[in-house]
C-alpha cells in the first residue's frame, strides 16, 4: 500500500533510513517518542525533524547531534495558510496520490453511515456523476 501511495523507498527504522542516504526533513506525525527518538536517527546533517504528534514522553537528542549533524527540531500544528499553500502545491505537482472510496449521489446515505462507524478507509467521495 505505502508504494501505491507513492513511496519510492521503505524502510523499517532511522538507520536503514540513514544508510540508503538519510532525509532532509522527517514529519513525525505520531504518538510515540520511542518511534520519534528512532526516526530522528535517520536525518542527513543540516535536516530538520518536524514534530506534529504528541506524546507525554520526551523525545532523546543527543547534544553531539546538534553540533555535528546540525540538525533543527521543531513543533508544528499543521494548521496555517503557510502548510496548506505548501501542501497543495504538492498536490497540484502529481506527489499527492490519494486514496478514496466513493459513493454514488443516491448511496450517499450509506456513505454516511460507513463514514460514521469509521468503517471508511481514508476518505470518501460523493459523486454527482
Amino acid at each position: 500500500m505505502i508504494k501505491k501511495l507513492g513511496a519510492d523507498l521503505i524502510v523499517k527504522d532511522g538507520e536503514e533510513l540513514l544508510q540508503a542516504g538519510g532525509a532532509d526533513i522527517i514529519l513525525h506525525c505520531g504518538n510515540s517518542s520511542k518511534a520519534a527518538n528512532d526516526a530522528i536517527k535517520g536525518l542527513r546533517p543540516d535536516g530538520k525533524f518536524v514534530v506534529m504528534g504528541a506524546d507525554a514522553e520526551p523525545i532523546s537528542i543527543s547534544p553531539m547531534d546538534f553540533i555535528t549533524k546540525r540538525i533543527k527540531v521543531m513543533g508544528s500544528q499543521q494548521n496555517n495558510r503557510e502548510h496548506l499553500y505548501e501542501a497543495l502545491q504538492f498536490v497540484a505537482k502529481g506527489k499527492v496520490k490519494p486514496m478514496i472510496e466513493v459513493f454514488k449521489f443516491e448511496d450517499i446515505a450509506e456513505a454516511y453511515k460507513k463514514v460514521a462507524a469509521g468503517k471508511v478507509r481514508f476518505r470518501a467521495i460523493i459523486s454527482m456523476r
